[in-house]
């Protein structure tokens, strides 16, 4: 009885810990300071192509914010690409979570990831070929040194209907590639015509030879 007691209570302790090391350290947006400036080169509803356009974006501390008072534990920035509210509608793996930024889809993309300073940063992006078709804005985290979220900023408004930008996605079709299909249809088309014309007209001698 004693070692199925001592059983249970190990369990229940090492329980205790797995839920610890899982939720200890959620962290919810609305936590997050917004004490980055983040702006960016497309304009308002501009339709940028994936694999062929670039976006330039420039960031950093809010000038009403001292250095050093708010941003000592800034280590890291990363600028992400994130879905406006119109391209996570009946879109589960978009969906947003605030209430747990492990489990927020809202920025999945990455731009880029750079050590932190106070002064504006510019840094110009290719867009990724693999980027779906979608509306976007671009959001900049800063990271503490645990690799925790800590501070934010974003080109949009709270509301995220500010300053969005459509980018077109690669459909894995090309111009060329249907224009050549449409040929060889039309050439095959107009190929079996021939043929049947070139058969009925040779049966038709054979008769009249006969």
């Amino acid at each position: 009885m004693a070692s199925q007691g001592l059983v249970i209570i190990l369990g229940a302790l090492l329980l205790t810990r797995l839920v610890a090391v899982c939720y200890g350290n959620v962290i919810k947006f609305s936590d997050l300071e917004r004490t980055l400036v983040v702006s960016a080169s497309p304009r308002q509803g501009q339709v940028l192509e994936a694999g062929v356009d670039k976006i330039t974006v420039t960031y950093g501390l809010n000038q009403n914010t001292s250095a050093g008072s708010v941003d000592s534990t800034y280590k890291t920035i990363k600028l992400k690409l994130c879905y406006a509210p119109i391209s996570q509608v009946d879109r589960p793996w978009r969906k947003t979570v605030a209430d747990n930024l492990v489990k927020d889809k809202t920025c999945t993309q990455n731009i880029v990831s750079e050590p932190y300073v106070a002064s504006n940063t510019t840094f110009t992006w290719l867009i990724a070929r693999d980027v779906p078709s979608a509306t976007y804005f671009i959001r900049a985290y800063a990271y503490n040194y645990q690799n925790n979220e800590v501070a934010y900023g974003q080109t949009t408004d709270a509301g995220k209907v500010t300053n969005l930008f459509e980018i077109q996605g690669i459909s894995g079709r090309h111009v060329s590639l249907d224009i050549a299909s449409a040929v060889f249809s039309a050439f095959s088309v107009v190929s079996l015509f021939g043929f049947s014309y070139l058969e009925k007209r040779k049966a038709k001698k054979s008769t009249q030879a006969m």
